[in-house]
């Protein structure tokens, strides 16, 4: 069993000892120190009236359990809800604005397998909330310094299945999302959604962008995930299959919670999880902003450098931010970047909200695709080719990894490198990124370069140096 609690919400494996796994008193612990915090917030405003929470769900096996446990615990503490159900991610996101809400809380544990699941926490923009927010929160849920409302100051609670479309329909107002040029080269499209919500997500998005064949692989939502429910291309085989029979013009393939976007090209072979942001961020970038937006885009430290190639190539500037949604979200803001996201094919529109986005990320995709005029592979092979190694190396709770991180900092200290996240060190046009985890004894090690062999070859001497250095302290 698992439990981890973090500044973004918390998530765990469903069962098991309260604490250890995730269970229905961790469950009702968090939703309560949230609806707490949103108090504290509106009463330090002067705001005594209750507060609103937008929730909606994956539709992985635990999800109406802890669906309703969060309802009824937000009611219990004055909060009213507006439950939308079966939904997505940026839905979710997209709604919280939309109803003037206080919050929202999104039970997914997005791409983990299926005996997790987690309740990530927005706040009344939709977005994520920041570190310092979240670390007041787990400080109230440590203390249990919540109070619950008396009989008569129960929350509301109401649902409302109308976000879904909705939200496709603010993805079609867009301006550079291009359904005439969509429905006018009649796609062929083949789609994965892992038995999850992107099976009514999908469907419909597609349809109002007037894509002429929908063939749905795994698209009803009833949370027993048909592979790993990760959109790598070693748990894609099914649809896989599908396009190398020749029959459609791309594969989409969506996460459980639909903010993460891979592609398949039409002869079966992966587009690239981290040539998803590549894509669409060329499209983008081939327009004016608009709306304050300048040519800036960010991703985290851990992407393809192939993005600040596309970035400069249409005269703008790429920046780099730490891992993590709300730390590009951060760096987003502050360069006025008009897209950004992350390597596992994550897009972030800001048009649209500051979120990411695998509806949106389809329709600027096809829109890309449509005025292109050429197939995906060919589309893919007009971008520069990286390849990223991942490796970790497995510590034991003894070794000071700060240090071994600071002695490979002092080591390749002639080289540009970045410190905002572990340590990124720079070889010209490639790179090695080192970072400890939050969660586990282990540094993780990410590499680039224009070969995989390259890429292997630069993490094992990475990888060599670290364990020098963890010797000459023993």
């Amino acid at each position: 069993m698992a439990l981890i609690k973090s500044i973004s919400g918390i998530r765990g494996t469903i069962g098991g000892r309260s604490g250890e796994g995730l269970t229905p008193l961790d469950v009702v612990k968090f939703a309560a120190a949230y609806a707490q915090w949103l108090r504290q917030r509106r009463q330090a405003a002067g705001n005594t009236a209750p507060a609103t929470v937008v929730i909606g769900r994956d539709a992985r096996l635990s999800g109406d359990m802890v669906s309703r446990l969060v309802a009824a615990t937000l009611q219990g503490m004055g909060v009213n809800v507006i439950d939308l159900g079966l939904s997505t991610t940026p839905t979710v996101e997209v709604a919280v604005p939309g109803e003037q809400a206080d919050g929202g809380i999104i039970l997914t544990a997005s791409h983990n397998p299926i005996q997790w699941n987690a309740l990530k926490l927005l706040n009344e923009k939709g977005e994520f909330i920041s570190a310092r927010d979240g670390a007041e929160l787990l400080a109230i849920a440590e203390a249990e310094t919540f109070e619950f409302a008396e009989v008569k100051k129960l929350g509301t609670y109401r649902t409302d299945d109308t976000w879904l479309r909705r939200h496709i329909d603010q993805i079609l107002a867009l301006p550079l999302v291009d359904r005439e040029a969509i429905a006018h080269k009649k796609f062929r499209v083949v789609i994965d959604s892992v038995n999850s919500t992107g099976g009514l997500a999908l469907p419909l998005l597609l349809e109002a962008l007037g894509v002429e064949q929908i063939k749905s692989l795994h698209g009803e939502p009833t949370g027993h995930f048909a592979h790993n429910p990760e959109p790598l291309p070693e748990n894609l085989g099914d649809i896989i299959k599908e396009l190398e029979k020749g029959s459609y013009d791309l594969g989409i393939v969506v996460d459980p919670d639909v903010d993460r976007l891979a592609l398949i090209c039409e002869d079966g072979t992966p587009f690239g999880e981290e040539y998803t942001l590549v894509a669409v961020s060329d499209y983008v970038l081939k327009h004016e902003p608009g709306n304050g937006y300048v040519k800036n885009t960010v991703s985290n430290l851990s992407s393809t450098i192939a993005l600040r190639d596309v970035t400069e190539k249409a005269q703008g500037q790429h920046f780099a931010s730490a891992v993590g949604e709300v730390n590009v979200v951060e760096l987003m803001k502050e360069t006025n970047a008009v897209i950004g996201g992350e390597g596992n094919g994550g897009i972030i529109y800001p048009e649209l909200h500051y979120g990411r986005d695998a509806l949106a990320g389809v329709a600027l995709f096809l829109s890309h695709l449509a005025k292109f005029g050429k197939s995906a592979s060919v589309l893919r092979r007009t971008y520069p080719s990286y390849y990223i190694s991942k490796n970790k190396i497995e510590l034991t709770p003894t070794i000071d990894v700060d240090n071994v991180l600071d002695r490979i900092t002092a080591k390749y200290a002639k080289h540009p490198i970045n410190t905002i996240d572990g340590v990124k060190i720079e070889f010209g046009k490639e790179w090695v990124h080192l970072r400890k985890s939050n969660t586990e004894p282990i540094i993780r090690i990410y590499s680039e370069s224009d070969t995989l062999s390259t890429a292997d070859h630069l993490a094992k001497k990475i990888i060599s140096d670290i364990k020098e250095v963890i010797t000459e302290r023993q």
